[in-house]
């Protein structure tokens, strides 16, 4: 156990966390059972070994990190290593990628009803249902998603600001106050472009090529995350990422279910389900008719984030996807996003009418709409600036 201890002490020590963010807030630590679900890239790793380092002392063996890549952990699993850990005092654990032990939900429940004096706090991939697949956690195990970098983290990260974020409603009523107030300290638009191709993955910050890193991430997404969790055969592999590289091929249009079915050989069925998983992967956003949902043809496949977008070559996407994908992924966080099929709007939480557009001189001020303007600093009405929807987390 010694080993362990000493591996802690020094990965909390060398840890570096330029930002901090706000999911660490928002946490009931005091729940004996959290799960941190995130996709790859996003910093779990980072968080976990954040959150030891503000509640524990490095050298305090009532806190240990673990990682399930370990050897050791792997031959006598989750519930013997608590024991262990349990009895050298511990009384809370943080296992990195959970998911790769066998048995993991029984284990995590074994050690739930036998030390319960023992927090235990685990991370794992997006695509997992924590619930729904593994009944034996139900009404034990809290639940948290730990999404990249909002455009607001970004801006506070480079420019050494501590903007808060801000409600839907808030930018709704109080836009051009909101954005008046941040412009005296910095101009977000002058960075906003560099968000969006590198800004939402923390290891932008890493002394490696982040593209190439990126295009790492994205195919470990499916050849674990998907392949893995969701125990498909290898043999299909290349059938998904070709699927995921045609829906990138086809921009923010209607999906036509049917020829990509055809094109790769698979059923409708197939197709609806391999997306379904991208989705889950955080590799796409599905965007539903109002009404519709999983399995109904989507109203719209985008890319889940707009770094996504630049890894492709050729590539085929215009300056409006950008925009259209940096807004919608600002609103997954707390927000039901559905297409509206007039002129390419989208509607919010089933009420609010959103259209992501250039330039606010060309607008009218309507009463049922709301328009993300991207060049514009201060909007005014019913007209607010793209960028500031980056404040939403």
């Amino acid at each position: 156990m010694d080993s362990f201890f000493r591996t802690h002490a020094y990965l909390v020590e060398h840890l570096n966390a330029p930002v901090r963010r706000d999911l660490m807030d928002e946490i009931n630590w005091s729940h004996r059972l959290i799960g941190i679900k995130g996709t790859r890239g996003v910093g779990k790793t980072t968080f976990l070994l954040q959150y030891a380092k503000e509640k524990f002392n490095p050298d305090d063996h009532s806190c240990l990190y673990i990682n399930t890549n370990n050897f050791y952990v792997q031959d006598i699993g989750i519930r013997q290593f608590a024991g262990e850990f349990y009895n050298h005092g511990g009384r809370v654990l943080l296992i990195d990628q959970v998911f790769k032990l066998p048995d993991w939900s029984r284990q995590l429940r074994d050690c739930y009803d036998r030390y319960p004096n023992l927090k235990i706090v685990f991370t794992g991939s997006s695509v997992m249902r924590l619930k729904e697949e593994n009944p034996e956690l139900n009404g034990i195990v809290h639940s948290y998603n730990l999404r990249g970098f909002s455009f607001r983290e970004y801006l506070n990260l480079v420019t050494g600001h501590d903007f808060p974020s801000y409600s839907l409603d808030d930018l709704e009523k109080h836009h051009v106050e909101i954005a008046t107030e941040i412009l005296q300290h910095v101009s977000p638009r002058k960075y906003l472009n560099d968000y969006l191709h590198h800004g939402f993955y923390p290891f932008f910050l890493e002394k490696r090529d982040f593209s190439e890193n990126l295009l790492k991430t994205m195919n470990m997404m499916i050849e674990v995350d998907i392949l893995l969790l969701k125990q498909i055969e290898l043999k299909y592999l290349a059938k998904i990422k070709k699927l995921f590289y045609l829906l990138t091929c086809n921009g923010t249009s209607v999906p036509n279910v049917s020829q990509l079915a055809k094109t790769l050989n698979i059923s409708r069925a197939t197709v609806m389900n391999y997306i379904k998983y991208l989705m889950e992967a955080r590799l796409v956003n599905i965007i539903y008719n109002i009404g519709e949902e999983f399995p109904k043809k989507p109203g719209r496949v985008q890319l889940h984030n707009p770094n996504l977008l630049y890894s492709f070559y050729p590539q085929s996407f215009d300056q409006h996807d950008v925009w259209e994908t940096f807004f919608c992924n600002t609103m997954w966080k707390d927000h039901v996003l559905n297409k509206d099929g007039k002129g390419g709007a989208f509607i919010v939480d089933g009420q609010s009418r959103y259209k992501v557009v250039e330039h606010p001189s060309r607008l009218k001020n309507g009463i049922d709409v709301f328009f993300a303007v991207n060049n514009c600093d201060v909007g005014t009405n019913n007209q607010i600036p793209l960028w500031l929807f980056g404040f939403l987390y």
